[in-house]
Order: C-alpha cells, then structure tokens, then sequence
C-alpha cells in the first residue's frame, strides 16, 4: 500500500517535471507576481491533480488510500493562499460529493480544506529554503488529523480503528512527496536567479560597448548602438527614436524607417504617451509583415519620456519575461547615458561660453596698455612706434584667428614675443626678457594663457621697482608633464592676492591673473600655482603631454620646492 502511494505520487512528480519543460509553466515559475488568470490555471492544474488522486486511490473499508493532501500542500506552498485554500475546497468538496455516507467523506472534507489553510500559512511565513521540510511536516500533521477524525467518526469506533490500522502508516509515510514536488519546483524558481545575473552580465556587457559611443552623440553612433544591442541579444531589428522622429533602426526592415522619419507607429506614441513598456507578441505591422514579436520600452531623461528602445523578432512570441527584464535593465542603463551625454555637451559648451567670456576680458586689458605704449612713441621715436604698430597688428591679427581649437605653443610664444617688444619700447633697459625653454617640446595649449602671467610680471612686478628687473618664461619638460611658469624679480606678489586668487575672488586690479586662473582650472583640473621668491614671484602651473583635460585636483603634482 505505501508502494503504491509513492507510485501515484511519482506519477504527479513526472507530470510537474513535464510541466517545468514547458516555456510557459517555467514563466508562470519565474514571476515574482501572478495576475488572478495565471492563479486560476495553476490552481486547476493542482485540483486536477487532487481529483485524480482521489479518483486512483485504493478502497479499503470505504477510506481511499490517496495523495490527495500531497497535491493540495504542493500547490498552496508553492504558489500561495488562493492556490491551497481554492484546491483544498474543490479537492474536499468533490471528496465527499462522490461518498457522501462513506465513513471517511467527512474527515477528508475537513482535512483537504485544513491542508489548503496550512499550505497558504507556510508560504506566507516559512522562508523559501525551509519549505519543503515544514511541508513535509505539515502534510503527516494533516494526514495524523485525517486518522484521528476517521477513528471519532466511525460508527462502530472499532471499524474507524482497523481502517486507521491499514492506512495509517502508508498516508502518513507518503506525505514525504510534498518535499519533493516542492524542491522540483523550486529548482526552477532558482534558475531565475541564474538567468538575471546572466542578463544582468549581457545588459552590462552591452553598456560597456556602448558607452564610447554616447560621448559623441549623433545618428551614426546610435546606429552603431543599435547594431550592438541587435548583435548580442540575437534580435531580428533594433531601433531608437525620440519623441518626434526615428534616430536609429537596424535590422529586418530598416529600409521603411529611415533616420530622421517623424512618422512613429500607434504602439510607439502610446507607450510614449503613457510612459509604459508594450509587449506584442503575435503583432505584424503593414510597413514590415514579416515582423511578428516587439518590445517597446521608455527612455526617460529628467523624469520625463525622451524617446523609446525597440526590439523586433521575426517570429511570434519571442518577447519572453526574462528578455523584457533585462531590456529594462538595459534601457534604464541607456536612458543614463544619454542623459550624462547631454549633460557633457552643455558642460563643454558652458566651459567654452565661459572661456571666451573670459578671453574677451584679457583682450581689452591688453589692448589698453598697447595703445598707452604706442602713443608715448609716436613723436619720440616714429620708427620704433611703427614696429610695435607691427607687432600689435600681428598680434591682433593672430588673435581674431584663434577659435576653441588648442594652438600650438610656440605660435603662442610668438604672439607673447610681439607683446614683449610693445613693453620694452616703454621700459627700455629696465625690462629684460629671458626664454628658458626645451627645444623638443610640442604642446598644443589654448591661446591667450601665458601672455597674460608676463603682463602681471611686468606691470606688478618689475614696473614699481626702481632698478632694473628680469622675466623669465620657462617651458621645461617634467617627465609625463610639462611645467610652464613665468617668473620675475620684482617686489614679490602679496599673500592676500595669492589667497583671493586661490578663493576664486577678484585680487584687486590683477584680473589677468584671475582670468588664467579660470581657464586653467576649468581645462586642466587644478588652477594656478602661485609663490612668492625673494625677490619676486613665479606663476606656474602644468600641463600634461598628451594635453588630457579637467584631471582631479588630487592627482595634480606637488609643486616642487
């Protein structure tokens, strides 16, 4: 009698095992929630289970030897409450129906709907892994209560116990298949976790393809996204649009969507519009009948709907459970980097706004002080004023060429060359000029950084003193850096100016000094390095060979003593 409830329980193992094969059984497995049609068919498919047992149990004095309480504990432990207690009803109910006078109808109506009760108990409140043993516990608990109902049932007591005598052991004994239907079941569950970190590593694998084509963010780099995305998911089409139009689409069918196309299909407006995923998975659409499966899902960019990812399948039903998990996971990842895309292009648009409001500043300051030398010449020395005439033309000449673009630094060494010549026809024998500069260096730098430290040389440091004074414009290979700094021998810069300089606030009349100090910060990380010398001051700071931009502060180099 036990062999044969281990067979009837085996036989329900071997359907369930049949039914985790299934695609569709194993989604119902992996879902976290499950909508009232999916509890009703699960639910059908254990009161099945429970009517058949009855059906093939074994009469033995009017009580069948079943597994009637196995089906119904199963179904309630692994997929809740509405599950057990509706099979343990339906099973109890039809129990007595077909033996209303038997002697064990009743019992088993109490017990099968008890079995339900203590199913939906366990998987509210046992954790996952202990399951199967307090389900195995909870079933000879159930079948214990079964013998002892049919013992106070029977009339006469000594039929009840003779009944009990032969069922007892096999009832109680067979219950130890609820823990293995549940340990089946949940071997299946488990693969979920597998298969999310598989499409966790796949949506993560597919960012880091795709990232160094978000920083430049146009038509062809979005295709070649796409083309990514379709490759290492083994879609038939991928595409992305905004909210207007089209911006990429490779794949099945892409000679109907071409870039820039602003006629978006009825799915992708409504799940723009509504902000939510759409799944069609027997769809065909007239501009590519030969697609039948798509998933649509929202980019989102500041809490708002920018625009739609989009995968095609030829075949119908390829939009699995698993697939738009880890789309999502790769739509949130995208939506992100299109928004710190963005977000880049403002800040190098902002940087270059501001750097030119600031090179608009150096360029009058200097001016002003040009037109101030030329004219003190104009009837002293008439040869002398035209040269530096020259040499502002060119100067001014260079500098309406210049754009955001880096210069090289020896053209920017030669405009500080025209500079220093309008200086010394003012200061004569007072200001000598002296280069100290490595013959192998090729830097590219942004135009408008050095001549601006030279005019604060001079005319803060050398131009108040009474004797002679010397600046020297240093350009010195440092290893993997290269170190420019312009030093001279006057008075010696306050350090009240070095600390508003350092703070970011106007030192004064020195608005060169702050305006380089800017720029430099902004393109290069970390500002000026300014230190007092007995006598004078020396201005410095680096740049690195490769002219690698906005570094930390912290992996700027010490300055050396």
């Amino acid at each position: 009698m036990l062999l044969a409830v281990f067979d009837r329980a085996a036989l329900m193992l071997i359907c369930l095992f049949f039914l985790t094969r299934t695609r569709l059984f194993r989604q119902l497995l992996q879902k976290e929630e499950h909508t009232p049609l999916e509890l009703a068919a699960v639910t059908a498919i254990f009161s099945l289970f429970a009517l058949f047992s009855t059906y093939s149990g074994i009469n033995v004095e009017g009580s069948l030897v079943n597994v009637r309480v196995i089906a119904i504990m199963a179904g309630g432990i692994l997929f809740g409450p509405w599950v057990g207690v509706v099979t343990g009803i339906i099973a109890g109910v039809h129990r007595y129906l077909i033996d209303i006078d038997g002697i064990t109808s009743v019992p088993c109506l109490i017990t099968s709907i008890i079995a339900g009760i203590s199913a939906a108990y366990i998987n509210l409140k046992v954790k996952k892994e202990r399951r199967w043993r307090i389900g195995i516990l909870g079933g000879m608990l159930c079948e214990s209560l079964t013998m002892l109902l049919i013992v106070l049932w029977a009339s006469p007591t000594e039929l009840g116990l003779e009944i009990v005598a032969q069922i007892a052991l096999p009832m109680i004994l067979g219950t130890v298949c609820i823990g293995l239907i549940v340990l089946l079941v949940q071997s299946v569950e488990d693969e979920k976790e597998v298969i999310a970190a598989r499409q966790a590593k796949l949506a993560l694998d597919i960012a880091r393809k795709t990232l160094p084509y978000f920083r430049n963010f146009n038509s062809e780099s979005l295709t070649t996204i796409c083309d990514i995305i379709r490759h290492d998911i083994q879609a038939d089409a991928v595409a992305m649009t905004d909210t207007q139009s089209v911006l990429a689409y490779v794949g099945v069918g892409e000679e109907h969507y071409p870039v820039g196309r602003e006629s978006l299909s009825r799915v992708t407006r409504e799940s723009i519009r509504h902000g939510k995923i759409i799944i069609k998975n027997n769809h065909e659409s007239p501009a590519t009948p030969q697609i039948h499966s798509q998933l649509v899902i929202p980019l989102w960019e500041k809490g708002e709907v920018s625009g739609t990812l989009k995968i095609y399948y030829c075949h119908a039903h390829q939009i699995t459970n698993t697939l738009k998990v880890m789309a999502v996971g790769l739509s949130q990842i995208i939506s992100t980097q299109m928004e710190v895309s963005r977000i880049e292009q403002l800040r190098q648009m902002a940087d270059k706004a501001e750097m030119r409001a600031l090179q608009s500043k150096i360029n009058p300051h200097f001016l002003f002080n040009a037109l101030n030398a030329i004219s003190s010449l104009i009837r002293l020395n008439p040869d002398t004023a035209r040269q530096l005439i020259i040499n502002l033309s060119r100067y001014l000449r260079y500098n309406l060429e210049l754009n955001d673009e880096p210069i090289d630094i020896r053209k920017e060494l030669h405009q500080v060359q025209d500079y220093i010549a309008i200086e010394q026809a003012r200061f004569g024998d007072k200001l000598t000029v002296i280069y100290d500069i490595d013959d192998d260096i090729a830097l590219r730098i942004p135009s408008l950084l050095i001549q601006p430290l030279v005019e604060n040389a001079i005319v803060h440091g050398i131009q108040p003193c009474r004797g002679k004074g010397v600046v020297v414009i240093a350009v010195k290979d440092h290893g993997e850096r290269i170190r420019i700094s312009v030093k001279d021998t006057g008075h010696g810069i306050s350090q009240s100016v070095i600390d508003r300089v350092a703070r970011n606030e106007m030192p004064g009349n020195h608005i060169g000094l702050l305006n380089v100090h800017h720029r430099v910060s902004l393109l290069y990380g970390a500002g000026l390095k300014i230190r007092r010398l007995e006598p004078g001051t020396e201005i410095a700071f680096y740049i690195t060979k490769d002219g690698g931009k906005r570094r930390p502060a912290a992996e700027q180099p010490a300055e050396e003593a």
